[in-house]
């Protein structure tokens, strides 16, 4: 009888050790990133999850990846998703920094062609000029050997978010921009035939026209977000009450504005998606196919509302509904897809409800020094006049102006630092310099234990990054008063901005977790050997993570 039960044991494993087998190459790889999804999130709301996100979650799960870097904004997280390499590498600083544009100094776009005659911050010609020559998307890297045929298609509802998960060749990346009032792509593409490779393109921007023209309200809460409900006044506004704001309509471009914190805007997205999967036949060839998905709607849902109220709550549900169809859809079409899940950085709830939620030391920045203040400073122990400090809010990076000789500026800087750090703000963590940065050597190891500095030093780009960099402290949100559509943020270097889920999933996937923390560098990595890519290492920041729970590795 034991040496029955034994071999049925045996038996057991054996079958256990057949199902923890790599997968087969997909022939499609479908990259999402949910914008502002934090790990924080992923934990809150997993086990409510029952469609596409429940499904992923039943994969290979990481609860802690990291964009570990300190500008956790959507153009540097989105940057290394399918990249392999931090900001500091690929030359994407944050989503804006202060340089020159032509003969002016002004705020610059991450993803902006400033050389383009007319371009400004906020009326922008899209490109990629200022990526590195190191930055290689996984689709890049696929499409370099022609012998593969790789298509490679990217769709959002950010421009930054397409084009830097899609990389420079893509077959087709196409973005929600208010100012089109629907979904567009690059200038010199615009007048491109789509008709045939995106069938659902019109139709869906016909519908997002149609909103626009006439906005409706937003549909009823989902019944599971109900015991959210709690309205909290910030002011004027009202958020938590679970009806979400009408949208504007004293203007086209506000109205146009108003869709993308919707619930909307990931549907319109994944119909994109959809779309051209099925017109293209994404994973019904030979090679495989890239699918870039970046959906942002739970992004602007958790400025305009916070993270922790119904209106996030609403957002998951539908996000989770519809990410099923996706998955329902490719199954059905017998498509052999892997896909890997994760954001582009978290996001901190608005302070007045994590006050009321047992944290007090949460609040919104008061007394941390502005660019006016610090200009002051200079102006009156340097004997400089003129405006002299540029920045983009409270906190993070300050640049010195042309106003500032260029011989001086280290010595401004560090007259700086030490003044503010002799002033004890409560408010401020650490003030570091260009001339420190410049001495840190890019950190590696586990991303949770690094120093502050070393955080910074990960999105640091010498012509890019501030003359100072000013972290405000764990809690301090950098938004003194609340407006609509921005009661809370991201953009620190504490883990609830820089914490997020990446997540596994392909057919007959042997389920495990790994609780350590990984990063969102090591996707490229560990994607390109399931598809045969040989990545040298010195290439990327990352490192490949072994994605068979068995005795195999996935990895090289």
């Amino acid at each position: 009888m034991l040496r029955v039960l034994f071999a049925s044991a045996a038996l057991a494993l054996t079958a256990t050790a057949a199902t923890a087998q790599a997968p087969a190459r997909p022939k499609l790889l479908v990259a999402i990133s949910v914008d502002q999804f934090s790990a924080d999130l992923f934990a809150e709301y997993r086990a409510h999850f029952t469609g596409g996100l429940k499904r992923l979650s039943e994969g290979v799960v990481f609860p802690s990846g990291y964009q570990s870097h300190a500008a956790t904004e959507t153009c540097p997280g989105h940057s290394t998703i399918l990249s392999g390499i931090r900001p500091a590498r690929s030359g994407i600083a944050a989503n804006d920094w202060f340089g020159m544009r032509r003969d002016s100094f002004d705020e610059i776009y991450c993803v902006e062609n400033e050389a383009v005659t007319g371009s400004t911050h906020d009326n922008y010609t899209v490109s990629l000029a200022h990526l590195s020559g190191d930055f290689q998307t996984l689709g890049d890297r696929l499409k370099a050997d022609q012998s593969r045929k790789t298509r490679v298609f990217a769709v959002s509802g950010k421009d930054r978010g397409a084009t830097l998960m899609a990389g420079r060749n893509a077959d087709q990346t196409w973005w929600y921009d208010y100012r089109a009032r629907g979904f567009t792509t690059y200038v010199d593409k615009r007048d491109a035939p789509v008709d045939a490779v995106i069938p659902a393109l019109k139709s869906v921007n016909a519908r997002v026209a149609a909103w626009i023209a006439k906005p409706v309200a937003p549909p009823p809460l989902p019944m599971q977000c109900t015991a959210r409900v709690r309205p909290l006044a910030l002011g004027t506004m009202m958020i938590g009450a679970g009806v979400e704001a009408m949208p504007r309509t004293d203007s086209v471009d506000n109205t146009a504005k108003d869709f993308r914190p919707t619930r909307a805007l990931d549907i319109a997205t994944l119909d994109i998606a959809e779309s051209m999967i099925a017109a293209n036949a994404l994973g019904r060839r030979d090679s495989t196919d890239v699918l870039a998905i970046s959906l942002s709607a739970t992004d602007y849902i958790g400025h305009a509302y916070g993270t922790e109220g119904p209106e996030m709550c609403a957002q998951l549900v539908s996000l989770d509904g519809r990410l099923a169809q996706l998955f329902a859809r490719l199954d059905k079409a017998k498509v052999n897809y892997l896909v890997a899940l994760t954001a582009d950085h978290g996001g901190f709830d608005a302070p007045e409800r994590n006050e009321q939620r047992a944290d007090p030391a949460a609040e919104r920045v008061k007394s941390a020094p502005s660019a006016k203040s610090l200009s002051e400073m200079i102006a009156t122990k340097f004997g400089l006049a003129g405006k002299l400090v540029e920045n983009r809010g409270l906190g993070g990076d300050y640049y010195f102006t042309p106003a500032i000789p260029v011989d001086r500026r280290a010595e401004i800087a560090a007259w700086l630092q030490a003044a503010l750090r002799e002033a004890n703000n409560p408010e401020i963590a650490a003030v570091v310099t260009k001339a420190d940065m410049a001495k840190l050597d890019m950190p590696n190891g586990n991303p949770q234990l690094w120093t502050l500095e070393q955080r910074i030093r990960a999105s640091f780009v010498p012509d890019r990054s501030g003359d100072i960099y000013i972290a405000l402290r764990n809690g301090v949100m950098g938004i003194p008063q609340p407006g609509r559509g921005y009661v809370a943020t991201h953009g620190s270097p504490w883990d609830y901005d820089r914490r997020v889920p990446i997540l596994f999933w392909w057919k007959g996937v042997q389920p495990f977790e790994q609780p350590n923390p990984v990063e969102t560098v090591d996707i490229l990595p560990t994607l390109a050997p399931l598809v045969g890519l040989s990545v040298a290492p010195a290439s990327v920041d990352g490192e490949c993570r072994d994605l068979d729970a068995g005795a195999g590795s996935t990895c090289p």
